[in-house]
């Protein structure tokens, strides 16, 4: 049977006082609800008529902030206490809508009537209404409690977090932002998270990486994450590569990164120097120093025989970071010899790269097989500190006696020039298109476009990225 009285609107007893509460939904038809709530926080009756749905959580949580913005704080004694972290923090009610979980802990007070009676609630939000123009009595203060259990939080950055209540421009060192972030989570104090974000944006080192970056996954922060992974792109080889910290970085990172056709590195074979390192860092906790390529091609070399580091139980995980390297792209024979003695490849891999050199030096350096200049050409960087000319640079004997040399009058060469450079927070990316050129030995046709620039920030990261295409 239906009930005859679904649709009536019954009211909801709040208390043994039957008091206003306050509501998280917009008006649900109850006049003398209403009436009470306009009553406690000091607004026109007649005036909430003609929009009541605006009278919800969000408008009584901007209205501590519109009645006592002019008002001066320092002359007031503390009317709210604080108990958080074995501490108690004295507070003015005037700046809590700037937090809203203290905003929420303290308009919960109120409805529950705790730390005064039910005058004396009614009285401390009706004596902040404009209209009331006589010196307000004193009142109790009132208690709120919080409970942190993030361990992240320490009192010196809470105390950071509740001191840009009254400052917003208050220092945040850089080694307590972690901390005074994950308070500003908890408060929900969103100008000082973003603000926490900017710093730590702007503060990427090799030693901070690994934690901004978990703490911009933790809180699901993208503009932070972005800027980890962007940052260490253009910093793996030649800055992270070089330092302990390399240990730090989280495979997770380290794999995104090398997928990555912005990537800066100096050479197939530094990208594989620096992944092959971090693995070493992995497997030597102790190690603080960075071993040279001879000591580690004796660690991996120490491990049985019968099958290669990668196949093995420690190795098969790590797999995928190998599989975003371009081996094909490692030519000197030298560097070719120290893979075939390293003991950490397949051989089928090994067979794979002699096999695709093999091919491309019978077809007279074409790169049949290659066709995806983000993920197969062969790349090298420069990283520029100071401006130069390009008739500054001239090829150095290594380059002459190891590198081989096409007899061919013509070449048929696809390519892309790119720029990064960091301003301002910002990194600037400057791209030519994918072009496919015709060089030779005479002009026009023995240079390559020009990628022209305009920026100042330093250093630049210029990449090269090529493939020879069937002629």
């Amino acid at each position: 049977m239906l009930n005859p009285h679904k649709d009536r609107l019954e009211r909801r007893i709040v208390g043994s006082t039957n008091r206003w509460r306050i509501p998280k939904e917009p008006f649900c038809g109850d006049l003398l609800a209403l009436s009470q709530m306009c009553k406690a926080v000091g607004v026109d009756f007649d005036d909430i008529m003609k929009n009541p749905d605006k009278l919800c959580f969000s408008q009584i949580q901007d209205f501590f902030t519109e009645n006592c913005k002019n008002k001066s704080i320092q002359s007031r004694e503390p009317d709210v206490v604080l108990e958080c972290m074995g501490s108690k923090w004295d507070l003015h009610r005037s700046q809590l809508s700037q937090s809203e979980t203290l905003t929420k802990l303290y308009l919960a007070a109120l409805a529950q009537g705790t730390g005064s009676s039910a005058k004396d609630v009614e009285r401390i939000l009706h004596d902040q209404s404009p209209r009331k123009i006589k010196e307000r009595s004193p009142i109790k203060r009132m208690t709120i409690y919080l409970k942190i259990n993030d361990p992240a939080v320490t009192r010196v950055a809470f105390a950071t977090a509740l001191k840009h209540l009254y400052l917003s421009e208050v220092e945040i060192d850089l080694n307590d932002v972690l901390g005074v972030l994950a308070s500003a989570h908890i408060l929900q104090f969103s100008h000082l998270f973003q603000r926490c974000v900017a710093i730590m944006m702007n503060g990427l080192t090799s030693s901070s990486i690994k934690n901004f970056y978990l703490a911009g996954c933790k809180y699901k922060e993208e503009q932070l994450t972005t800027a980890c992974e962007k940052w260490l792109e253009m910093n793996l080889v030649p800055l992270v590569g070089m330092q302990v910290h390399l240990r730090k970085i989280p495979q997770e990172l380290l794999h995104k990164v090398l997928k990555s056709p912005r990537l800066f590195t100096f050479s197939e074979f530094h990208l594989l120097k620096t992944t092959l390192l971090w693995v070493f860092l992995q497997r030597n906790q102790k190690a603080q120093t960075i071993p040279n390529l001879e000591a580690m091609q004796t660690f991996f070399s120490s491990f049985p025989k019968k099958c290669c580091f990668l196949e093995q139980d420690a190795g098969q995980s790590l797999m995928p970071l190998f599989l975003c390297l371009r081996l094909h792209n490692i030519t000197s024979g030298e560097d070719l010899e120290m893979l075939r003695h390293l003991n950490f490849f397949p051989e089928s891999w090994l067979m794979r790269i002699m096999a695709s050199h093999y091919q491309a030096l019978e077809s007279g350096g074409d790169m049949a097989h290659l066709r995806d200049l983000d993920t197969q050409a062969v790349r090298f960087g420069l990283h520029l500190n100071q401006r130069i000319r390009h008739t500054d640079l001239g090829l150095s004997s290594t380059v002459l006696e190891y590198s081989p040399v096409s007899l061919r009058a013509e070449r048929l060469v696809k390519y892309e020039i790119r720029a990064q450079t960091l301003v301002d927070g910002k990194w600037q990316e400057f791209r030519t298109n994918q072009i496919t050129q015709k060089f030779g030995f005479s002009k026009p046709s023995c240079k390559s476009h020009t990628l022209k620039i305009q920026t100042v920030g330093t250093p630049i990261y210029a990449s090269f990225a090529f493939i020879f295409p069937v002629s």
